[in-house]
């Protein structure tokens, strides 16, 4: 099985988050969902993690320290 995608786990977590929000499923379901829903949030504050430290890599000039930029949106 491959690694889903930052924004497919993003999307399974926001799907989950509906289905215990709505409030129609049985105990054992919803605690079966909240579970998947934490492996979910963890899997992406670790990419997230990751993603940022590679962007701190990246804006390091050449004394090796951070240059902050501001992030433009287009």
């Amino acid at each position: 099985m491959s690694k889903k995608t930052f924004e497919q786990s993003l999307k399974q977590l926001e799907q989950i988050v509906e289905e215990l929000e709505s409030g129609e499923l049985p105990l054992e379901k919803a605690v079966k969902k909240f579970e998947d829903g934490i492996k979910l949030s963890r899997s992406c504050s670790s990419k997230l993690d990751e993603i940022e430290r590679k962007i701190t890599i990246l804006l390091k000039d050449q004394a090796d320290d951070v240059v902050e930029k501001p992030f433009i949106s287009d």
